[in-house]
């Protein structure tokens, strides 16, 4: 996966860089309690205590929450964020420059649920709007499903997997929640989830509602479709 990386300026001055380069094992015993996963587990984890005593997503949040956790929402930060390619620079609220971070690393994290957003995770665009994120994951999700017709495997075109997928993440964002309630002091890291969770309850109706308006994109390749037999 690609390394990208967020450098953050506060209104106040302070700054702070933070990416998605993983967390060395060594460091799981400094893990803040709320990493746990017994704590606010959530009810679709297959993983168990015994053999993950951390949330995989948690633990890969700590560092941002512990430094927008401090923030409040709509505080105003400079945020560049560097890639191998390019660079992209937007001034915006903590809430959304925490938001565009945590979808990075969530999706990023060794949680089982996230699994189909990782090809998205190493495709990174940084403050995708609502419509560009249905287009990327609906086009990702696609490509898998060649990936697995090719392969021998059953193949979804019907997109009833990333249906249920999205529901799932809807289960594990009202979870985290609950553990940055216990871990932020102000709310930039739990409305930076809130966005996220926003777009997952969104998935499911845009699939079928917003299709529409991006088949409209597509009509040189559907030229003739309806005169087909």
């Amino acid at each position: 996966m690609q390394n990208v990386l967020y450098h953050f300026r506060f209104a106040d001055g302070r700054s702070a860089a933070l990416g998605n380069a993983k967390r060395p094992a060594a460091d799981a015993a400094t893990l803040p309690d709320w990493t746990r996963l017994d704590f606010h587990q959530c009810p679709n984890c297959p993983l168990t205590p015994h053999s993950t005593p951390h949330c995989p997503m948690a633990a890969d949040l700590v560092e941002l929450v512990q430094t927008a956790g401090a923030l409040s929402s709509y505080e105003e930060v400079e945020v560049r964020v560097e890639t191998a390619e390019r660079n992209v620079d937007k001034r915006t609220t903590v809430q959304r420059a925490a938001g565009a971070l945590m979808g990075l690393l969530a999706a990023g994290s060794d949680c089982p649920h996230v699994a189909f957003l990782k090809p998205m995770a190493h495709f990174h665009l940084p403050f995708a709007t609502a419509e560009e994120n249905l287009y990327r994951v609906v086009s990702s999700y696609l490509l898998a499903q060649y990936l697995r017709q090719q392969a021998g495997l059953e193949a979804d075109w019907a997109l009833a997997g990333l249906k249920r997928s999205s529901e799932a993440m809807q289960v594990v964002n009202a979870a985290m929640a609950e553990r940055l309630r216990a871990a932020a002091r102000k709310d930039g890291a739990i409305n930076a989830l809130v966005l996220l969770d926003l777009l997952a309850k969104a998935l499911p109706y845009s699939i079928d509602e917003q299709m529409a308006e991006i088949k409209i994109l597509f009509a040189a390749q559907l030229d003739g479709a309806a005169a087909a037999p």
